[in-house]
């Protein structure tokens, strides 16, 4: 048997993973631009936000599909386990935020809102593997595959990506339901990552489960 990366979904045995699309982040009101008037905001996050006017309509075309297609969807956000964020990583301390626990910040956006029986995990690091139990509770849930979309590309994206792969999970990545805060980021997160993962673009995946 050869083994490869490159295999379509088995649909009971896989799982859609949003990671980090949420207030704090992508939305303008979000608490990582508070502060920041509309010249700096657009200086150092418009190019990201103008890709989100695409990157959410995919989210929610995934959405809708692996629902239909009765897949598990799942949600990370960046939330700490306290309102002073004291259990959050040192790294996120240093970087100075905390999105705390309970808060508008925390919350999915609401174009993609979770349904009432999907799962959210809260997390205080970069990958969602390190501080969250999201590796038991898949296996719990018999999942093999694991497809993500979400933010940022280069940073918890590829994160969570490369914990996964090292689990055992067979990973795909869908290139245009990512994005970070510039081109040159992007392109150069999605060629590092493609040795870890099955790449392919929404419509692609949307074709694949469409023929399952």
């Amino acid at each position: 048997m050869t083994l490869t990366r490159n295999l379509a979904l088995v649909p009971s045995q896989s799982a859609l993973l949003f990671i980090d699309v949420q207030n704090f982040s992508a939305h303008r009101d979000g608490g990582e631009f508070a502060g920041l008037s509309d010249a700096q905001f657009a200086q150092k996050h418009g190019w990201l936000f103008q890709q989100l006017e695409t990157v959410i309509p995919r989210m929610q075309a995934l959405q809708t599909a692996f629902r239909k297609a009765q897949i598990e969807v799942m949600y990370t956000t960046i939330e700490s386990l306290t309102k002073d964020g004291r259990d959050r990583s040192l790294d996120y301390k240093i970087t100075g935020f905390n999105v705390a626990k309970g808060s508008w910040d925390g919350k999915v956006i609401d174009q993609i809102a979770p349904a009432e029986d999907e799962i959210v995990l809260p997390k205080s690091s970069s990958s969602v593997f390190v501080s969250t139990h999201i590796d038991y509770v898949l296996r719990n849930l018999g999942v093999k595959q694991l497809v993500i979309s979400g933010l940022l590309t280069d940073q918890c994206v590829e994160s969570a990506i490369r914990d996964a792969c090292d689990l055992g999970y067979l990973v795909t990545q869908v290139t245009d339901a990512c994005a970070t805060e510039t081109q040159a980021r992007q392109d150069n997160s999605l060629s590092t990552i493609k040795g870890y993962c099955r790449q392919v673009t929404t419509e692609q995946l949307l074709d694949e489960l469409q023929r399952s």
